[in-house]
């Protein structure tokens, strides 16, 4: 007798009915991904969760801009023309107050005063001062809310990146663009829903690393964690079949794989297994969509020359901002751009401008790009590091170089389209950009107005995790900033 059928007869009832779950739930499995041996894709892969969003969501999309390292809001955004008297005095001890210092310059003997040596001109109708660094994103003032009091709780750069990403200092809670594309899915079957690129940058300095929590689903299922694209060469590894394997023999082989997962899930039941059978299935798709997205060729001449001479650069930051609108064109729902060489301890100014040159022309164009085809309104823009820098000087200090240390206190962050109330500022920095003197805005408020936008009420999105609602923005009280939303 075959031995699968005698397992079966010695069967108990409880045993049969303690497994007959599990069969079902292949046949389930089955069933929705059609008759077609798991190899057609449903009508949605990337489906919302039920009953979201929680109410009309003004953004569909979010790009994310992350400038990794820590941007001085000193020489970019928070313009502070009375600190000109202030060179080379001492930061005042009743400013300093106290505050926690990192290790490179709580032993300094001295913390010098360094006002920015760039000039500030105002901008549109809002007349907002912007650095000469931004002249190409200073042009879009009118529909950028700038959060001058952003704070948060880490001084270090790996907690505070984590920080700024998942709301939480340590690692394995899920990153914002996973929250989003577990909650609202996308509309993309052959794109993931959540995509991250990490373009080349400028300055001489080490830059510090990026690390995958950044865009990690954590304790969601990890078919939500963000997929990276490549910057130098192939954007996914194995794109192309290998030499004698036919798009049909790889079809075939992804049906046989599909089949033997399937068997898994009815054996044990593990949801994971899904998510391999779903993350097979968009691999075997992206073979064809992934190549075509990064197909520049389809974009005008006058496309390209806004976003400037990189643009057909592979790895470089103005590749990346045209990549991001094409990917949200095409339904991906989250695009996260992480930048690095932010990291300016010294050497600032020469490091900053480097770094402005790197992302300032493409910032303007992805915004005026935005804007003509339509998609701003709907589309997300969040600008910001995971802190700000210090008024005074780290090290040596003249009139044409400084470096500033990391300022968790209050930096500078921006946001615009999807419903952001354009030209408006929120909160205002005391004389040294030191302290905070209106209207705070912690992280998970960020957070939580992100969310807000995209239809979700933050408190009501949350997973089952260590026996508690683990939410994005934390435990703690916070709010989506009314002020900024139109």
């Amino acid at each position: 007798m075959n031995p699968f059928f005698e397992s079966n007869l010695l069967q108990t009832r409880r045993q049969f009915f303690g497994h007959s779950g599990l069969r079902l739930g292949g046949l389930g499995l089955t069933y929705a991904m059609g008759t077609d041996a798991f190899a057609a894709p449903k009508s949605q892969v990337h489906e919302p969760l039920p009953g979201l969003p929680h109410f009309a969501a003004k953004a569909k999309a979010v790009i994310y801009l992350h400038m990794n390292g820590g941007p001085s809001q000193l020489d970019t955004w928070d313009y502070k023309p009375g600190l000109q008297q202030w060179y080379d005095k001492d930061l005042p001890p009743s400013v300093q107050g106290g505050q926690r210092l990192t290790g490179m310059t709580s032993k300094q003997a001295r913390f010098p005063v360094a006002p920015s040596l760039f000039k500030f001109s105002q901008h549109g109708q809002c007349g907002r001062w912007v650095s000469e660094l931004l002249p190409h994103t200073a042009k879009h003032v009118d529909d950028i809310a700038l959060i001058k009091t952003v704070h948060t709780n880490a001084i270090n750069h790996d907690p505070a990146c984590t920080f700024v990403m998942t709301g939480r200092e340590v690692p394995g809670f899920a990153s914002l663009g996973s929250w989003l594309s577990y909650g609202l899915g996308s509309v993309s079957n052959d794109l993931p829903a959540f995509v991250v690129l990490t373009p080349n940058w400028s300055a001489k300095a080490m830059a510090q690393a990026l690390f995958t929590r950044m865009w990690s689903s954590g304790f969601l299922p990890s078919k939500f964690s963000g997929v990276a694209l490549r910057a130098v060469g192939d954007p996914v590894l194995y794109m192309q079949n290998p030499e004698g394997v036919s798009p049909a023999n790889r079809r075939a082989m992804l049906d046989t794989l599909s089949q033997m997962n399937a068997h898994s899930f009815e054996k044990f039941g593990d949801p994971e297994i899904q998510t391999r059978i779903s993350q097979y299935e968009m691999a075997f798709r992206m073979q064809t969509s992934v190549p075509e997205l990064v197909d520049l060729k389809q974009e005008s001449q006058a496309t390209l020359d806004m976003y400037g001479p990189e643009v057909l650069k592979p790895g470089s930051f103005a590749a990346s901002a045209i990549l991001a609108r094409r990917l949200i064109e095409r339904g991906t729902r989250v695009v996260q751009v992480l930048h690095r060489g932010w990291d300016q301890h010294g050497n600032l100014p020469a490091d900053i401008r480097l770094q402005c040159r790197d992302t300032d022309q493409p910032i303007g164009a992805l915004l005026t790009d935005l804007k003509q085809r339509g998609l701003l309104d709907s589309t997300l823009v969040i600008w910001g590091g995971e802190f700000g820098r210090t008024v005074y000087s780290q090290g040596g200090l003249s009139q044409t170089n400084y470096g500033r240390d990391h300022h968790p206190r209050n930096f500078c962050m921006w946001m615009a389209g999807g419903g952001i109330k354009g030209g408006t500022t929120y909160g205002e920095s005391d004389d040294f950009s030191y302290n905070i003197a209106t209207d705070p805005a912690h992280l998970n408020d960020i957070n939580a107005t992100t969310l807000h936008q995209c239809g979700i009420d933050h408190e009501r999105l949350s997973y089952k995790f260590q026996g508690l609602d683990a939410r994005l923005t934390g435990v703690e009280r916070q709010k989506p900033i009314k002020e900024i939303i139109g």
